[in-house]
């Protein structure tokens, strides 16, 4: 089975919507790669460290956000 690691990304990046908390940090307990590309793409901020949450960036908060009611909110 091939992967598209995009649809991965995607979908953590909406998880960490789930946990967000104080304005912009995330919980970064996922997948030490995707949370690499998702900093690659400038969505979130180094997620290398001692802390155990990551910052978003503005984009990346809007874009979790987003995702997150893409695939995860019940449609009307």
């Amino acid at each position: 089975m091939e992967i598209d690691e995009n649809k991965i990304d995607e979908a953590v990046l909406a998880l960490l919507y789930l946990t967000l908390h104080d304005d912009a940090r995330a919980w970064k307990s996922f997948d030490w790669d995707a949370m690499g590309r998702l900093h690659d793409k400038g969505f979130i901020h180094n997620p290398v460290g001692k802390a155990k949450s990551v910052l978003f960036t503005d984009e990346g908060l809007q874009e979790s956000e987003r995702l997150f009611q893409k695939l995860f909110a019940k449609e009307s």
